[in-house]
Order: structure tokens, then sequence, then C-alpha cells
């Protein structure tokens, strides 16, 4: 992928990967505006997810046999990294986030949510063979604490809260985390648009025969409706998707994972600006926990042997 003149200077091409999982995680945030939108219409939590999946994976097909005809094939021995991509990790990880909203309530599910980056250094090392060195496991620690001060939660928020549903918050951790690992595996095969395209072609298969969306396909053409579902399949999904793709080509998973934590700073923005939500003590502190721990992977100390040079912000 060829990038344009002003992009190619040595500086900006190094913090180039960053810019672009920054605004996948910004346009992540903004999610909760579509999703909004399309709950007033009747769509349960599941149903809209499915909606996000198959409207990309509509909209990337046709960009694909329009501008990447070269990039649509795949070898059938690969489709397991998709259904890794699409069903373990998008599939999985929506059912757990919205199942944990369910059992307990959204600010514990969101933290539960962004143990993300934990468990992406964790996989990464076990399986990627990525280092983790003191300051990742700082900067992984400050988004940890960051993203549950955000969520407003204090000391007793999760006594009451049972095993089960605990584990499943934790579940969508883990599945935001896969998506890092199987892509990266794939996107070293693949054309990040090949591995996008088919994360929610594959994703689409599993949702529409399971959640019977089809019978509610009159409803998206009402109103405002089909604006939201194609807003919500471009802007949070594809753009967001292949964006985060790029730049985690281009980066250590455990990296990309933690700087893509902007996104709760963005939905928290979001909801104090459009939706007037209050803005407490406690998430102030978190998000500038969080903003501190995406500044500190993005800060290279001068190396001790220039004969090494690092690899990436991490190292």
């Amino acid at each position: 992928m060829q990038l344009p003149s002003f992009l190619c200077g040595e500086g900006m091409s190094k913090k180039l990967p960053y810019i672009m999982i920054a605004f996948a995680a910004a346009m992540w945030g903004l999610i909760g505006f579509f999703v909004k939108g399309l709950s007033n219409t009747g769509f349960s939590a599941m149903e809209i997810v499915t909606i996000r999946v198959v409207t990309a994976a509509i909209i990337l097909f046709l960009i694909g046999i329009t501008f990447f005809r070269s990039h649509l094939k795949v070898r059938l021995k690969d489709m397991h990294l998709f259904f890794g991509t699409g069903i373990l990790s998008i599939v999985f990880f929506n059912w757990s986030y919205f199942t944990a909203i369910n059992l307990m309530n959204i600010p514990i599910a969101v933290a539960l949510l962004y143990t993300s980056p934990a468990f992406v250094a964790i996989l990464s090392f076990i399986f990627l063979k990525e280092s983790i060195n003191r300051k990742k496991l700082l900067a992984i620690l400050l988004t940890i604490v960051g993203c549950t001060l955000a969520a407003g939660i204090n000391g007793q928020a999760g006594a009451s809260f049972s095993t089960i549903s605990i584990l499943i918050g934790l579940g969508a951790g883990f599945g935001y985390a896969l998506y890092s690992i199987f892509g990266k595996v794939a996107l070293r095969r693949y054309h990040p648009f090949t591995v996008t395209m088919y994360t929610f072609i594959v994703a689409s298969l599993a949702l529409v025969p399971t959640t019977g969306i089809a019978g509610k396909s009159s409803i998206l053409l009402q109103g405002d409706t089909w604006l939201y579902a194609i807003g919500l399949g471009i802007f949070p999904t594809v753009l967001a998707y292949f964006a985060y793709s790029w730049g985690l080509e281009r980066t250590e998973s455990s990296t990309a994972a933690v700087v893509a934590t902007l996104e709760p700073i963005i939905a928290t923005l979001l909801g104090v600006i459009v939706y007037g939500d209050r803005l407490g003590i406690l998430q102030m502190l978190g998000s500038m926990l969080i903003i501190i721990s995406v500044v500190a992977v993005n800060i290279s100390l001068p190396a001790r042997n220039k004969e090494k040079p690092k690899m990436s912000a991490y190292r």
C-alpha cells in the first residue's frame, strides 16, 4: 500500500501506524451514536451486532471487487484465521460484552472489556514471541487502572455480582484481544483489506442464521434507520478495522492494543457532549491515566546501543 508523499518522511512514517490505530479507536468510540439510533427503532443488541457485520461485509465486498480484486483470493487452509478473527473474536466478543451488560451493568462491563491489553500482552508473548518489558507492563497496568476508573467503579462495585457474570465480562476482553492475535498472523500472509473483509464475511455467515435478523429487514428501510445501519457499517466498522489492521501490521499486537484504548475516552466525550452524561472525578482521573499510558507507548528513550535500532516504541 503506497502512502502519499507528505506521509513518507521518516518521522511521520514511524508515527503513522499509531495514528491509524488511534483513528480506529476514535471511530469505535463513536459506535454509541449509531447503536442508540438503531436501539430506538426496536433492534436488540445482537441484532445490531448482526446489522453491523453484515453491512460491513457487503460494503467491503463491493469495495473489493472494485478496487482490490487481487486481494480477494485466500487459501482454504488459512480459513481458520478468519474463523478466529470473525467468530472467536467479533462474534464471541460481542456476545460476551452484551451478555455482561445484561448480567451486571455498563460501567463494569466496559472495564472488564478493557482488560484486553493484558490478554493481548500475554497471548502475544506465548504465541507471537513478542517481548514483555517493564515499560510495556507499566503501560498495560495504567491502562487497566485507567479504564476501571473511567468506568466509574469504586472499591465495592463488584461485590454483588456472580462469578459467572465476571467470567463472561472477562470473556469480552479475551475475545476482543483475539482479533489482535489472529489478525497479526493473518497479516503475515494477506493484505489488511483481505483480513478485514473475510473477518466480517465469516462473522456474518455465523450471525445471520442465528439471530433471525432477516425477519426485520423491512424495518431497516423505514425512516433514518438505514442511515444508522450504513453509518454503523462504514465508520466504526469498515474504516476502523481497516485502519487498525493497517496499523497492527506495522506494530506489535500489545502496542496496538494499548493505543486502541483511546476508545473509552472518545466514548465518554460523546456521552458528555451529545447525550449530556455527567463525568465524575474518577472518570476524569481514569481518562488521564489512559492518555498517560498511550503517551508512554509512543515515547522512545535514547538507545544505549546505537547499533541496535528500535523496532517499535516499546523496544
